[in-house]
């Protein structure tokens, strides 16, 4: 039995979604929860542009509003904002294979830095001194961050995303001997994520 977490650790809704994928865990703790990262924007130097710098703003006020999740927005005042969040997913995946619970630890890393800490995750200083922060070796995860490795690892999990027919971030799906069922897509609270579950985990 695994539930496939489709999602992209800077992906406004994804942070917003952690209560519900917090309350899967301690419902169900023995549920193997796999991240899959879909990969929202590709690499770019090109600073954010201020429309959808202002964009940005608005989301994360609805994320707010709806999930009670809180962000801080100087950011957006001490940052340079890039459209780039493969790094960021390339980072998870790394983490996911160096250290147990690697791919959750990295997310949790990554949206702390982004949402409250107002440190931008599209730079690979930004990764490597989070990855430090839980654990990993700084030379190994730095070398393979930029590697051809960690580019293809993400080009399958984005295939592997669009395999599931997932619709946007965040996504669950849960498979059990080989069949797929749709749980998510988009946000759910967490009391709507563990119904749909428990008709599908005995």
């Amino acid at each position: 039995m695994t539930l496939f977490y489709i999602m992209d650790p800077m992906c406004s809704w994804c942070y917003g979604f952690h209560p519900s994928i917090n309350a899967i865990r301690e419902k169900w703790p023995q549920l193997d929860i796999q991240y899959i990262t879909g990969g929202l924007a590709p690499d770019s130097d090109e600073p954010m542009p201020m429309e959808m710098q202002n964009h940005l703003r608005s989301v994360w006020q609805q994320i707010e509003a709806r999930t009670g999740v809180s962000f801080n927005t100087e950011f957006w005042d001490t940052c340079a904002p890039r459209r780039s969040t493969y790094p960021a997913c390339r980072a998870v995946n790394i983490a996911a294979q160096l250290l147990d619970n690697g791919a959750a630890l990295m997310t949790q890393a990554i949206q702390q830095a982004y949402y409250q800490d107002a440190k931008n995750p599209s730079d690979n200083s930004t990764l490597i001194a989070l990855a430090v922060s839980i654990g990993l070796n700084k030379e190994d995860f730095s070398a393979a961050l930029t590697s051809q490795e960690a580019q293809r690892t993400l080009e399958e999990n984005i295939e592997f995303a669009h395999a599931l027919g997932a619709q946007g971030f965040p996504a669950l799906r849960y498979e059990d001997k080989g069949q797929y069922y749709r749980v998510s897509d988009g946000y759910a609270a967490p009391e709507t994520i563990i119904k749909r579950l428990e008709n599908l985990i005995q």
